[in-house]
């Protein structure tokens, strides 16, 4: 039940998206005598749409989520594992697809060679609420691993997981870590804080290893006027996302605090 709601609140809640209906109720008020509440509506979603696209505060969002964990030196270790959340892997005609997460994978596979005794966890499955899907994440990964020369022994893929609560779920289930292993936890910045509060609650006991950052460390970089709409509208959707996911895990207790750090 809870990740049916989730995908539906959030369709709405969406920055990008939420514009979007406020736009579609403005141009259908426009034809009725509430003209204008029209009128309202429609510059209400502009405003909204500018400062999503162009103005600091989307990288302001989630400039409080990349920072939460700082990055540890990649030749640390030993490491018993490593664990690489989904969200960054899908196939299509075929072929391995990343998306702008692709870092995680990446990252993953360095790791891997700096560790060459490390497990390789991929937890992903199919998070579609309505289209069928004949591929998951871990599908693609399992390609993508091996093709960059990982090999298959020491991959484990995790494909029945929906969200990051049943990505800790079943992945402990699945590698049943052992007291005093170490196992590092790889997905991006911004949402690590959510992750890594996942997993104390579900008794996995793993390193933030963030990757992925979408924005700078210097403040001047939130001074500056965005010139790209769209990875404005990007990082507006998955900064607000994450606060609002952030909320949602802790009120339903998936997580062990409202902002889990270090």
């Amino acid at each position: 039940m809870f990740f049916v709601l989730s995908k539906l609140v959030w369709f709405v809640l969406s920055p990008v998206n939420l514009a979007i209906l406020l736009a579609a109720l403005a141009a259908l008020l426009a034809f009725t005598r509430f003209a204008w509440l029209a009128r309202w509506f429609g510059a209400a979603a502009m405003l909204f749409l500018i400062l999503m696209a162009f103005s600091p505060l989307p990288r302001l969002v989630m400039w409080p989520l990349e920072n939460r964990f700082p990055q540890q030196p990649a030749e640390k270790g030993p490491v018993a594992g490593i664990i690489v959340l989904g969200g960054s892997i899908g196939v299509a005609r075929g072929d391995v697809v990343l998306t702008s997460a692709g870092a995680r994978m990446t990252k993953a596979v360095e790791l891997a060679r700096l560790h060459p005794e490390a497990r390789i966890v991929f937890a992903g499955g199919a998070a579609n609420l309505i289209s069928p899907v004949t591929k998951t994440e871990s599908d693609g990964a399992s390609v993508l691993f091996e093709g960059l020369g990982i090999a298959r022994k020491r991959i484990v893929l995790e494909d029945k997981s929906r969200n990051t609560r049943e990505n800790a779920m079943f992945t402990k289930q699945l590698v049943d870590p052992k007291p005093g292993e170490r196992w590092l936890l790889v997905t991006s910045a911004w949402h690590m804080p959510r992750s890594m509060g996942v997993f104390r609650k579900a008794g996995f006991d793993v390193e933030a290893f963030p990757v992925d950052y979408l924005t700078e460390e210097r403040l001047q970089e939130f001074l500056r006027v965005s010139g790209r709409a769209p990875r404005g509208l990007m990082i507006a959707d998955d900064g607000f996302k994450e606060w609002v996911g952030l909320v949602a895990y802790r009120l339903v207790g998936y997580t062990d605090a409202l902002f889990p750090g270090p």
